[in-house]
């Protein structure tokens, strides 16, 4: 009798098989990773605030905490090319997101964790599955207007899943199945997954939740199972974000054209040594001669408090610059415009790094020949892009690379002064000392480029 029904059962599974592989179900033969394993927390660690992660029944329970900035339970392994995929439930009265490309450095915002966001967004607004720029540069594709399919796809107090394709610098979601976001930005290619739970404010009550479960990753093959999306591509490159035009920064190049800009010793732009290439303004090689083609080119506006961003892309050995508070009247000899220089080099290849009246002045990200960037700053190898970011308010100037401070100082004080005292600069008078000018991309003969170049003029206190 024991053998008949041992028999019975196993006909009855194999019948259930095939009339499976008959309606055409197949398994799910994709190599996914389970990042987190329903029982613990082995492979994730908190950064930022103080609220409390546990699992529970098989999920992943964030819950807020009063008097606490944002808080991530984040991956330990970093990842940079994937598919991701998870289901989360949250509290209608919490704002939450899946962290990606994210980092926490101790130059940036004394470890802030900062980078690509996956919004959750239970509001009425309705953005769930958006990108977000946590600490960096707000919202780069909140949901369309006319993308109503999406914005009704979110389950209010229930089970919600996404799907997360970051492959190269296009970024796409889905939430339940429906296409969200379809983003191309490059400013971070890796970094953690991490899940949040945003800090509350004092009248919101502590204790509320978000779940996560059934997290996995794909990090192979992606081209294979990567999906189409139909939604338009938006595309950040060159482009500022809305928080970015609310506080007044303005594109100082426009990614397509010349505009706004003209020839150091030209009335406009050099017909050769500069080119317009998917996106960026390249100084081209000449070998290493300063100002031999093209030559420096400049800002048609003066500015005088104001704040720069740029990236910058070194070839190995080269040398370049953004110059700031340039009159290009003063010098029309040989050589490049006079202005105060935020240096752009190869350290490693390039001679001048080691030259210069003051050491070390001479390094990418120092005042050029004056004062020295912080050794150690954060820099990217030659061929990948860095972040230069001036700020010069009220005299008081300031060096950033890459989200890092690495040098201050006061124009026309007494020790800027005897620093140019002993500088090549000695021979000009008043040097760096004009109240307005113009900002200067410099041509010393290498193949550089720029993008991303943006301005925000700021108000005398």
């Amino acid at each position: 009798m024991q053998f008949k029904t041992i028999n019975y059962t196993k006909t009855l599974i194999f019948a259930l098989t095939l009339a499976l592989l008959s309606c055409g179900e197949k398994p799910d033969d994709t190599p996914w990773t389970e990042l987190f394993d329903s029982k613990t927390l082995n492979g994730w660690s908190q950064l930022g605030g103080e609220a409390t992660y546990e699992v529970r029944d098989g999920a992943i329970v964030g819950t807020t905490v009063s008097g606490t900035p944002n808080s991530f339970l984040t991956s330990d392994k970093m990842y940079g090319d994937f598919i991701l995929e998870l289901e989360y439930k949250v509290d209608s009265s919490m704002n939450s997101g899946i962290q990606i490309r994210s980092n926490s450095y101790p130059h940036y915002k004394d470890g802030r964790v900062h980078g690509y966001q996956i919004e959750i967004d239970p509001s009425d607004r309705a953005w769930s599955a958006g990108i977000f720029d946590e600490a960096r540069r707000g919202w780069l594709h909140p949901l369309a207007d006319d993308n109503t399919a999406a914005k009704e796809a979110f389950n209010q107090n229930d089970w919600n899943h996404y799907r997360i394709e970051a492959l190269g610098d296009t970024l796409k979601t889905w939430i339940n199945g429906v296409p969200a976001a379809h983003l191309v930005d490059d400013q971070t290619d890796k970094g953690f997954i991490g899940l949040q739970v945003h800090s509350i404010r004092d009248t919101q009550k502590a204790g509320t939740e978000i779940l996560w479960k059934n997290i996995r990753i794909l990090t192979e093959d992606l081209e294979k199972y990567a999906q189409k999306t139909p939604l338009p591509l938006v595309d950040k490159k060159n482009e500022l974000t809305k928080n970015e035009a609310d506080q007044g920064w303005k594109m100082l190049w426009d990614g397509e054209t010349t505009e706004g800009w003209r020839g150091a010793k030209l009335d406009s732009f050099p017909e050769q040594g500069w080119i317009i290439e998917d996106g960026e303004l390249i100084v081209l090689s000449t070998g290493g001669e300063e100002s031999a083609a093209g030559g420096d080119i400049v800002t048609t506006k003066n500015y005088g408090d104001f704040e720069l961003m740029a990236d910058f892309k070194l070839t190995e050995g080269a040398n370049s610059g953004i110059k700031y508070y340039v009159d290009t009247e003063i010098n029309k000899g040989e050589g490049s415009s006079i202005g105060l220089e935020y240096q752009i080099l190869d350290d490693d290849k390039h001679p001048d790094a080691k030259e210069g009246n003051h050491e070390g002045s001479r390094t990418v990200a120092s005042l050029y020949d004056l004062i020295q960037a912080d050794p150690k700053k954060p820099i990217n190898p030659i061929g990948e892009w860095n972040r230069a970011h001036i700020i010069s308010k009220d005299n008081h100037v300031e060096h950033y690379l890459n989200g890092a401070k690495v040098l201050e100082y006061d124009r026309k004080s007494d020790a800027y002064r005897a620093l140019v005292a002993n500088s090549k600069y000695v021979n000009w008078p008043n040097f760096g000392e004009l109240d307005s000018g113009q900002i200067l991309l410099q041509d010393h003969g290498d193949r550089v480029s720029f993008k991303n170049i943006k301005i925000k003029e700021l108000t005398k206190e």
